[in-house]
């Protein structure tokens, strides 16, 4: 058993190093935009007015509503919550048991009588608070991934900055209401469906940031002190 109580950090500290998330990488296929068919070749001019290859539509506004099309996306995520608590408890218990009377005389052992007095207090008191805030503002432009039955786009993208101390990346995906979308073609992010919005790094500046897989360990639930 000693010996098994001698394994279980170790144990626990082999878990923690395979939980260590790899740095993303650029190009995930997920993101990456839809590839337009082939086009077939315009056949040579016959001297109609209507030329393949050659279509205008006259009526349409620019916006984005076939795969392929391309949509910026106006980030404009904030964010804000705040919570308090504060719990107090008090109880107090007082018992007195007198000694048993028998034939008008009180029991006692050995001259002392038989009664008890018992007294018991008890209290709690917790205070908590939290505050949090968040803003991500930018752009970032997506393509069509998927057009669905009732119009609503699938869109989907990544963006990436190469810096001098490593790598920024946005990545974003969500559903997109043609209605909703701007005459530039732009859309703010408070308008996507189901939205997921990713904002990271990789390199030395993001890497200092993140607490080491030892420190995780001696403040995790498998730390049992």
């Amino acid at each position: 058993m000693s010996n098994l109580l001698r394994l279980l950090p170790l144990a626990g500290l082999i878990l923690l190093t395979g939980c260590v998330n790899k740095a993303p990488k650029p190009d995930n296929p997920y993101y990456a935009p839809i590839q337009p068919a082939q086009m077939e070749q315009p056949k040579p001019v016959n001297g109609s007015i209507y030329q393949a290859g050659a279509g205008m539509d006259l009526y349409g506004d620019g916006r984005a509503r076939r795969v392929g099309d391309i949509i910026t996306v106006v980030l404009t995520e904030r964010t804000q919550s705040s919570k308090s608590s504060s719990t107090e408890t008090d109880k107090s218990t007082n018992i007195g048991i007198s000694a048993p009377n028998v034939l008008g005389q009180d029991l006692a052992v050995l001259g002392n009588p038989l009664s008890a007095t018992m007294n018991s207090n008890s209290g709690f008191e917790g205070e908590g608070s939290s505050d949090m805030s968040n803003s991500l503002n930018g752009n970032i432009t997506v393509t069509v991934h998927q057009v669905l039955p009732n119009g609503a786009m699938l869109v989907r993208g990544e963006k990436w900055l190469t810096l001098n101390q490593g790598d920024e990346y946005i990545r974003v995906s969500g559903l997109v209401r043609p209605q909703d979308i701007g005459p530039d073609n732009s859309i703010e992010s408070t308008r996507l469906a189901d939205a997921r919005i990713t904002y990271s790094g990789t390199g030395a500046t993001h890497d200092a940031n993140v607490m080491g897989w030892l420190a995780r360990f001696f403040i995790s639930p498998l730390w049992p002190f």
